[in-house]
């Protein structure tokens, strides 16, 4: 079996998201592809685009292996893939051992944190205030700019 493209990937991502929308009623593929764009090796493109498959669809990470993805891909999906059961601090620090997963969160919370996708809503202005605060902590840390156990005791303070 040949190994799954960037054209296998960009059609099960398009398939799997289309007609889905992001808060401000934008195509969440363009979020896909955003991420996608802001890497730059052809694993890292593969994980950007599919970063939230397996957490938002009904693709699994066997669907993904039976199409051929390589085993570096599928790595890095799964840790990207936040688990229900799982502390947003938890995940953060587990997907930042792997150079792939970390590249592509890193490029994603760039994009959810974006001044052109932070929506205001003054109905859920603290909530929204403190997701953004989630994002950039999880920024600092995946660039070393702070250590775990100051970025689990920030992240604490939030919850």
């Amino acid at each position: 079996m040949s190994e799954a493209s960037l054209d296998d990937a960009l059609l099960l991502t398009i398939s799997k998201f289309h007609g889905v929308t992001d808060e401000d009623g934008e195509p969440y593929i363009l979020h896909c592809l955003r991420v996608m764009m802001a890497v730059d090796d052809p694993q890292a493109r593969l994980v950007a685009l599919m970063h939230d498959l397996v957490e938002d669809t009904d693709v699994t990470l066997e669907d993904l292996r039976s199409m051929g993805f390589a085993p570096a891909v599928l790595k890095a999906i799964e840790l990207v893939t936040h688990q229900p059961n799982q502390s947003y601090a938890d995940y953060v620090v587990a997907l930042s051992h792997d150079a792939l997963a970390r590249k592509v969160k890193l490029a994603d919370l760039r994009d959810n944190s974006a001044l052109s996708r932070v929506l205001y809503r003054p109905d859920r202005q603290n909530k929204d205030l403190a997701r953004i605060q989630k994002y950039v902590l999880s920024h600092q840390f995946l660039e070393q700019r702070i250590d775990e156990r100051e970025y689990r005791k920030r992240m604490q303070a939030l919850e």
